[in-house]
């Protein structure tokens, strides 16, 4: 595996056609996404002191942070509605290598902030909502 430019972690947002259009989300300067599982435990007398995990199971979900500059961007008023309204949206994150992942999304956090002659940023939250696919 290549080193890959953070620069080139993006995310998208869908423009809801029934064929999407993916329009990305101007001025993020951070992008993280984290993917977490729940473990289903079938351990039993016959495991012989160990855990054993049903493969396969449980509930994965994965969330995406990012954070940047406020450019009045259509994507960002998108995901300001979505935030005011609680509407899941699909989203894409694309990579550097071509790869994407592509799913419905909650915005559970967007917050705002600015300082006197500076910068106005933002922060939001996304969970996702369903199946995420690779592409």
């Amino acid at each position: 595996m290549t080193v890959q430019s953070g620069a080139a972690f993006l995310l998208k947002i869908s423009d809801g056609a029934a064929t999407p259009i993916y329009q990305t989300v101007a001025g993020l300067r951070t992008t993280q996404m984290s993917v977490a599982g729940q473990a289903v435990a079938v351990t039993s007398k016959d495991s012989g002191g160990w855990r054993e995990l049903l493969s396969g199971g449980g509930a994965r979900s994965i969330s995406v942070s990012a954070a940047g500059v406020f450019m009045g961007s259509a994507a960002e008023g998108q995901i300001r509605a979505n935030a005011l309204s609680g509407t899941l949206d699909s989203y894409r994150l694309s990579f550097e290598d071509g790869q994407s992942l592509t799913g419905q999304f909650l915005v559970q956090k967007l917050d705002y902030s600015g300082d006197y002659n500076g910068e106005r940023a933002y922060t939001l939250q996304l969970e996702s909502s369903g199946a995420v696919v690779a592409g």
